[in-house]
C-alpha cells in the first residue's frame, strides 16, 4: 500500500497532541477503521514524523482525521505546538491488539551527504 507524505502542524489536544491528516484513511487506503479502544475507532499507522519512526493511530474528530502524537514522539521529533511537521504515513495492518497511543522509535534517518 502506498505511503502518504504531507506537511502539517502540531496541534494541541485535550489528551494528546495531533496533526491534521488531509485525507480520509478509509477512502484513501480502502481499509475500514478498527477498534482501538472501547468506544474508539480509527486506523493504526506507522511512519516518520520529522524523520522519527513511529507507530500511532489516525482517529476521526470534528469532521476531520487526526494523527495522534504523544509526548514521547513529540520530544523525539523535536516539536512544539504550532511547529510544522513532515509526515510519512502508511497503514499498519500487522496487529489489532496494539494500543491507540503513539510510540516513537527515536532513530532519525541518516543525514544526506
Amino acid at each position: 500500500m502506498k505511503s502518504e507524505h504531507f506537511t502539517g502542524v502540531l496541534l494541541e489536544g485535550h489528551k494528546e497532541n495531533a496533526v491534521l491528516v488531509p485525507f480520509d484513511p478509509t477512502s484513501r487506503w480502502k481499509l475500514p477503521a478498527v477498534r482501538l479502544a472501547p468506544g474508539r475507532l480509527g486506523h493504526r499507522v506507522t511512519g516518520r514524523l520529522n524523520g522519527v519512526l513511529f507507530e500511532s493511530a489516525v482517529v476521526p474528530r470534528a469532521r476531520g482525521f487526526f494523527l495522534l502524537v504523544n509526548e514521547e514522539l513529540r520530544v523525539a521529533a523535536g516539536l512544539t505546538v504550532g511547529s510544522a511537521v513532515e509526515v510519512i504515513l502508511h497503514p499498519d495492518q500487522t496487529s489489532s491488539a496494539k494500543p491507540a497511543s503513539s510510540r516513537a522509535y527515536p532513530r532519525r534517518r541518516p543525514a544526506k551527504s
